[in-house]
């Protein structure tokens, strides 16, 4: 059979890269599946370099080399911490390559149709299998490129609002144009009208009409979302653009492709989802960028925020039996899991129960905070989700918050004006103390007031994470 190799290259590559999604739901199993996802990649670029329509190797090569060295700069000069950013940024890349492959296949039908039957007979690849379908098939292919584009264009401009909310360079605020959702409502009649019009003529005027209004509905949907709510939308993007791969992958023919694109495009999805519940959104609303905006007027916080020093900590931690860590984005950008790490130790060495409480979107990416920890060998089997631990909270002597706001934040149970109210938290408050270590009174990146840095039973451990931390690995008795 012609380019069997390339089809059993495939075949072996989606194995692989089921098996790279099944071992990344586990710490110990994700380095494994990372090597699973790399094999599996190479496998299919060099099946694809070699299979239906290969060509201009030197081209090729030169590309795949570029890409190669951009990613390996990238790779080492992204920090932990910049990890939302840089998926939000590679999101928008596979958004626009849809966007450019949806044009190409476009130009490359009206190329075929244009040739007569004697000519078809010399074409290779994509125009061949274009030249074998029938106006109902040029049809179907026609609406499958429109698709691709579609949403490619959502998923490009809407990756760098969301990497330019992410990477502080944009407003984290929700910002809408007037008119709000009747903008997207018309945006998105006029690129049905565009279908319509592109199947009647095979023009590419409309197709490029379509790809402005996406591009548009992008942009808005994503400024249209609070920056609090940011772990979601990069979730929601990355499953976007897994849709338009797979859209295009039917366009060209690519087993391979719909594949890949339809495991991306379902686990984005179903992460999506799991975040919608972690935060108590609506995932209809996620989609249609209807939520981050402010309920209301948030209810007043009374008191003052008590500062404390760390002998203070110390002491209480010297004191205490059990002890609650929740990490959070501002240990990240601290760089401060390795300090954490160490007190921790220090801590079960002198046979203090210690334990840490994640949020489902700590940190700004789902799992953020486990790979910190597990980076600084903290033990896996003492990181617990939020489900987990919340109920051992009134149980516990000293809970340590590092870097954290709105996951730590009882007003999204106290109030219904709270742009979180109703967001599942750890309600860290139930503790007997709670030492918060914040830079300073700010409230973060959201901009949403915390009453738990207000109340009784709270101190304010004030400065940079990593120094604070390390403070306290010296007074420990």
């Amino acid at each position: 059979m012609e380019f069997g190799f390339t089809i059993a290259a495939y075949v072996v590559a989606a194995v692989l890269f089921i098996l790279s999604l099944g071992g990344l739901s586990g710490q110990e199993s994700a380095k494994r599946a990372v090597w699973y996802g790399i094999v599996g990649m190479a496998l299919a670029v060099l099946a694809t370099l070699i299979g239906p329509g290969s060509g201009l190797w030197l081209l090729s090569l030169v590309l795949v080399a570029a890409g190669g060295v951009i990613g390996v700069y990238v790779a080492q000069r992204v920090q932990m911490t910049e990890m939302p950013q840089l998926v939000a940024a590679m999101h928008s890349l596979v958004g626009l390559a849809a966007v450019f492959v949806g044009f190409n296949a476009d130009i490359e039908i009206g190329r075929v149709m244009a040739m007569d039957a004697e000519a078809h007979k010399a074409l290779q690849g994509f125009a061949a299998l274009v030249a074998k379908k029938t106006q109902v098939e040029i049809n179907i292919l026609r609406v499958e490129l429109f698709l691709g584009v579609f949403i490619g264009a959502i998923t490009f401009t809407g990756s760098v609002i969301a990497f330019g909310k992410l990477a502080g360079k944009v407003t984290s605020k929700a910002e809408k144009l007037p008119g709000g959702h009747l903008l997207n409502a018309a945006a998105a009649a006029i690129s049905v009208i565009c279908l319509v019009w592109y199947l009647g003529s095979g023009s590419l005027v409309p197709l490029v009409v379509m790809t402005l209004a996406a591009l548009f509905i992008g942009y808005h949907l994503i400024m249209g979302i609070g920056g609090a709510d940011m772990p979601v939308v990069v979730s929601m993007l990355n499953s976007y653009s897994g849709w338009a791969a797979a859209a295009i992958g039917f366009s060209l023919g690519n087993d391979l492709l719909i594949v890949v694109g339809a495991l991306v495009g379902s686990s984005g999805a179903i992460l999506s989802y799991i975040m919608c519940k972690a935060m108590n959104r609506s995932f209809v609303s996620v989609i249609l960028g209807g939520f981050g905006g402010d309920g209301g007027p948030a209810m007043e916080v009374e008191g003052e925020q008590i500062a404390i020093e760390a002998d203070g900590v110390a002491q209480a931690l010297n004191e205490a039996d059990s002890v609650i860590i929740v990490p959070g984005y501002g240990m990240a950008v601290a760089q401060a899991q390795q300090a954490v790490s160490e007190l921790t130790n220090k801590l079960r060495a002198r046979g203090k129960n210690v334990r840490f409480g994640i949020h489902p979107v700590a940190g700004r990416l789902p799992g953020h905070m486990n790979v910190l920890l597990a980076e600084a060998k903290v033990p896996y089997d003492i990181v617990l989700e939020m489900d987990e631990i919340n109920d051992d909270f009134p149980d516990t002597d000293v809970v340590i918050v590092i870097g954290s706001n709105d996951i730590v934040n009882p007003a999204a149970q106290d109030d219904p004006n709270s742009p979180i109210a109703g967001m599942p938290v750890l309600e860290v408050w139930k503790a007997k103390q709670v030492f918060v270590s914040k830079r300073g009174q700010g409230t973060g990146y959201s901009g949403i007031e915390n009453p738990l840095f207000y109340k009784d039973n709270t101190r304010m451990y004030y400065g940079d994470a990593k120094e604070s931390v390390t403070k306290l690995l010296g007074l420990i008795d």
